[in-house]
C-alpha cells in the first residue's frame, strides 16, 4: 500500500480518552483522509485483538499491546502511545513484525507534575483533617530523572520556594540547573538531600525494584517519597520494612502497589499514605486533548511523509 491512501487507524482505549478528546482525535484523522475506528471501554483483551485485524496504525494508552496483539495485526504498521511510558507496548515483538512504536512525550507532563504537588500538599496537611500540618516552602525536593515531568515538577517547585536536587544520568549538568534543579552525583546524594523525592523513572530492567530500603532509609526526617512513574521501580518489601522502622515516613503514589501490599500500608499506615483510585496523572482535559491530538498528528504525518521522529522502537 502506498503511504498516500487511506488507512484504517484504531483508537483504542480501555480507559477513554475524554468525549472532547476523541472527537478532535477522530476529526484530525479523518480530515487526512483516514478511516477511524473507535474501540473504548472493551470488556476484555480479545476485543482489541479483534479491532486490530484490519487496522493500520493504532492509538492506545496504557492499553496492553504483547506480541498476541501483533500477531493478530498482520496490517499493522504503527503504535502509537498516547502518553511517555510504553511499558505496556511488547517493543521488541513490534520491531520484529516491522511495526514501529511511538510515543507522545512531554503532553501529559504537566498534569502528572500538578497531581504529584496536589499529593504532596494533601499528605502535609494531614489529609485535610483539620489538624496542624506542615508546609512546602523552604523544603528539599528530589527530582528522580528528569525528563518532560520532571522539568514541568520543578517549574512549580520554584513557585513553592522549595530547594531542588536532580539525578538523571542522561541529564548533562547544564541543562538540569536550566531546569531549576541542581545536579547531584549519585541517586544516593539525592535520597540523602531530599525530604521530598519525585519518582519519574521509566520501567526497565535496571529500574525495577531499585527503590527501596537502601534509598529510602537515607531520606532525611520526615521524608515523603511521591511516585507518578510506575508501581515496578519500587521495591514494595523494602517499602514496608521503611514505614516499620520509620514513623515519619509517608508515601503518595498514582500507581497502585501490589494488593498485598496496598492492603498492608492501609491496615498499618493508612494516615501516612495516600493512593490515587485509579491511575490519573494525565486525567486532564488538556492532557486528554494534547496527547491525542499530538498522536493522531504524529499518524498523520507517518503515513504522508514517513516522519518517524518519535520512534521507541528504531
Amino acid at each position: 500500500m502506498s503511504k498516500t491512501e487511506s488507512k484504517i487507524v484504531l483508537l483504542a482505549t480501555e480507559k477513554p480518552f475524554s468525549a472532547s478528546a476523541r472527537d478532535q482525535v477522530v476529526a484530525i484523522l479523518k480530515d487526512a483522509g483516514h478511516e477511524v475506528r473507535v474501540l473504548e471501554k472493551y470488556p476484555a483483551q480479545a476485543a482489541l485483538l479483534d479491532a486490530l485485524r484490519s487496522a493500520h496504525a493504532a492509538i492506545v494508552r496504557s492499553d496492553v499491546v504483547d506480541a498476541a496483539a501483533l500477531a493478530a495485526a498482520p496490517e499493522l504498521a504503527l503504535v502509537v502511545r498516547a502518553g511517555a511510558g510504553y511499558d505496556t507496548i511488547d517493543t521488541a515483538a513490534a520491531r520484529a513484525r516491522g511495526v514501529d512504536v511511538m510515543n507522545t512525550p512531554g503532553q501529559n507532563a504537566n498534569a502528572v507534575a500538578e497531581l504529584a504537588f496536589g499529593m504532596m500538599t494533601y499528605l502535609c496537611r494531614g489529609k485535610f483533617d483539620g489538624k496542624t500540618g506542615t508546609e512546602l516552602r523552604g523544603k528539599t525536593l528530589g527530582v528522580h530523572a528528569v525528563g518532560a515531568v520532571g522539568r514541568a515538577l520543578l517549574a512549580i517547585a520554584s513557585g513553592y520556594g522549595m530547594k531542588t536536587w536532580g539525578f538523571d544520568p542522561y541529564v548533562d549538568a547544564a541543562a538540569m540547573r536550566s531546569a531549576g534543579a541542581e545536579p547531584v552525583a549519585s541517586v544516593e546524594e539525592l535520597y540523602e538531600r531530599s525530604q521530598f523525592v519525585s519518582l519519574h523513572v521509566p520501567a526497565t530492567p535496571e529500574t525495577k525494584g531499585s527503590v527501596g530500603k537502601a534509598l529510602l532509609g537515607r531520606m532525611p526526617k520526615g521524608a515523603m517519597l511521591v511516585n507518578t512513574a510506575r508501581k515496578e521501580v519500587i521495591d514494595e518489601a523494602g517499602l514496608l520494612e521503611v514505614f516499620a522502622e520509620r514513623p515519619d515516613f509517608r508515601y503518595a503514589s498514582d500507581i497502585a502497589p501490589s494488593d498485598a501490599t496496598a492492603a498492608a500500608l492501609r491496615e498499618k499506615y493508612d494516615a501516612r499514605i495516600y493512593l490515587t483510585p485509579a491511575k490519573m496523572g494525565a486525567q486532564t482535559e488538556e492532557a486528554n486533548v494534547n496527547a491525542g491530538l499530538a498522536a493522531a498528528r504524529q499518524i498523520v504525518a507517518y503515513f504522508a511523509t514517513g516522519e518517524r521522529r518519535f520512534v521507541v522502537n528504531p
